[in-house]
């Protein structure tokens, strides 16, 4: 083996360590949002988290990916200790996805299928398209297909260039000494737990252990050991993002360690005590790209098979590793930025939050408008906590946007991310005018003052009018429905005539002294806080469309809606203009 072969080798891993970074990111850009929001909703068991775990494993190809999700969401409360371990289970089983498509090498033979299946064949090709989907196709989704294909062809191409490149070494007594020495358990796993954990992906140990088969030096008794060591390897990222986490996320990642610890001692006991039984006369056979794939799989399949049903022993222990601390106080973390792993998840969870924080505004401001009849200093002090705790959303919720807008998204997603820097910062404006209702209810109270029969009334009217607006707004939110968004408008646009009637009534109730000037002041306080929440409902739902309708222009949209020939416009303002009325 020359020096130009290592240079290759180098060249080669090099490659196939950036194809396979590069497609594991278009892919979890692609389809992670989906498949991984799924985790935190749909694991009600251990069993339903292991398909779960193991489709998003096998499609975003990458079971470390995986974990660090399960640990964010552990972290942010999403997820259970008891849900992440069918998860977790599940993404080494996905990983093993990868093995079986790196083995097709190290296919041979001369027909024309056979021929056709192998790399350099369809590899090419693929590139080409993908190269053309990249460059020249505009559409945001097919650009990400074109990225997957690009990131595949390159992680194949390399894969190829360096096992082509490592097929000397089968000449290099040092080297064939080297993979004796692997034989024996102990030192086999220790090197596949510390190339693993250094690359910090098993997938990409298990693909550079399949370039080395060409060699026909790596023996079967030799891969065993150093695959079941790659499974330890790969917890090392799990238990690295678990630092500075609360007590659950770090049991979860110590179950991740616990199951693969615990998982390969067991399959070398399992495999040497049945050697010690049977002959196994194939264990000196020179292993392939293929027998790699089949052992990995066979090892996580049983397993997952033998801890799966025991998984509360698992949870038992990590508990028992990370115990309870009585100087430990559990905050409530609203996001967590270990789920910056995968962008799309990121923002499905700040999309949660967000309108976790929306329906605590809709609650304080209908509260809150409740004291204007019947005050009480009990549910004024709770909407003061409310609000306050609506601002924490709202910064915590505004900050995670603005660092998740740095990370690579789709152009949906970035959209999604825009309207949500809108709403949060409506929602929040909307609990702020839930207190300065709250203090005119007070100081009504404290002054016995009383609305006049003609104030209480047309005050009863657009305050029925606002709370109609503010459901729309949630509904329309919280549903992304543009249908509901799009009658906000008009509504508002009602509101806006009812306040300046009211005012104008009130004005010459005044001036003929059928009420005080004080309660004058009040009445024209709590009318323009009215008006202004509805005109963020309209913001909020106007931001929605806006964004919806991102190919044309802002301005020109809204004009064109709110303008006298769109029948739409015009036939929800008559409605709910004859609905509100006095």
């Amino acid at each position: 083996m020359t020096v130009f072969d290592v240079l290759k080798f180098i060249g080669g891993l090099s490659m196939f360590l950036f194809g396979m970074n590069y497609m594991g990111s278009a892919l979890e850009k692609k389809a992670g949002g989906q498949l991984s929001g799924m985790l935190s909703k749909f694991t009600s068991n251990k069993y339903t988290g292991f398909l779960l775990g193991l489709a998003v494993t096998a499609i975003i190809q990458s079971s470390s990916a995986t974990t660090v999700m399960v640990v964010g969401f552990v972290n942010s409360g999403i997820m259970t200790i008891a849900q992440s371990v069918g998860v977790i289970m599940g993404a080494n089983v996905g990983t093993t996805v990868t093995a079986w498509i790196l083995s097709l090498t190290g296919l041979s033979g001369d027909s024309f299928f056979i021929k056709l299946l192998k790399p350099s064949s369809f590899t090419p090709v693929l590139a080409l398209i993908g190269v053309i989907l990249y460059m020249f196709i505009k559409d945001s989704k097919k650009k990400d297909i074109g990225m997957i294909l690009i990131g595949f062809s390159v992680l194949m191409f390399g894969m190829d260039t360096a096992s082509s490149a490592v097929s000397g070494l089968s000449d290099v007594p040092g080297f064939t000494r080297l993979f004796v020495l692997f034989k024996n358990p102990v030192l086999g796993m220790l090197a596949g737990a510390l190339l693993t954990a250094i690359i910090q992906s098993s997938s990409a140990s298990v693909g550079i252990l399949q370039a080395l088969c060409i060699t026909g030096q790596v023996s079967i008794g030799a891969a065993f050991p150093i695959i079941l060591g790659q499974n330890i390897g790969t917890c090392i990222t799990a238990m690295l993002s678990s630092v500075g986490a609360n007590k659950n996320a770090k049991r979860a990642a110590m179950i991740h360690f616990n199951f693969n610890v615990f998982g390969s001692l067991f399959m070398l006991i399992l495999f040497y005590g049945a050697k010690l039984i049977f002959r196994f006369d194939f264990v000196d056979n020179p292993a392939s790209g293929l027998h790699i794939a089949v052992i990995h799989t066979l090892c996580n399949i049983i397993i997952t098979a033998v801890f799966l049903p025991a998984s509360s022993l698992l949870e038992k222990i990590s508990c028992k590793m990370v115990k309870d601390t009585k100087e430990e106080t559990q905050e409530e973390i609203f996001l967590d930025e270990r789920l910056f792993v995968n962008p799309a998840v990121a923002l499905e969870q700040s999309r949660e939050k967000t309108k976790e924080m929306a329906n605590a505004a809709i609650i304080a401001i209908s509260r809150s408008l409740g004291l204007l009849s019947a005050f009480s200093e009990d549910k004024a002090s709770e909407i003061k906590k409310m609000e306050e705790k609506i601002d924490v959303y709202e910064d915590v919720i505004s900050s995670y946007l603005v660092k998740l807008s740095t990370k690579q998204l789709t152009d949906e997603d970035s959209f999604e991310l825009t309207k949500l820097l809108h709403v949060t910062g409506g929602f929040e404006r909307i609990s702020d005018h839930a207190v300065h209702v709250a203090v005119y209810a007070r100081q009504m109270s404290e002054n016995n003052m009383k609305f006049t029969p003609e104030a209480k009334k047309e005050l009863t009217v657009i305050v029925s009018a606002v709370l109609e607006a503010l459901d729309m707004t949630i509904k329309a939110f919280c549903g992304n429905d543009l249908e509901i968004a799009s009658s906000i408008e008009p509504l508002e646009q009602v509101i806006d005539k009812l306040t300046a009637k009211a005012k104008n009534n009130h004005i010459e109730r005044m001036l003929n002294n059928v009420c005080t000037f004080e309660m004058g002041l009040v009445f024209s306080d709590v009318l323009s806080v009215l008006e202004r929440v509805s005109d963020h409902c309209s913001e909020i739902a106007a931001s929605m469309i806006e964004i919806a309708h991102k190919n044309m222009g802002v301005h020109e949209y809204l004009q064109e809606f709110k303008s006298k020939d769109n029948p739409e416009f015009i036939g929800k303002y008559r409605e709910y203009k004859q609905k509100y009325s006095f």
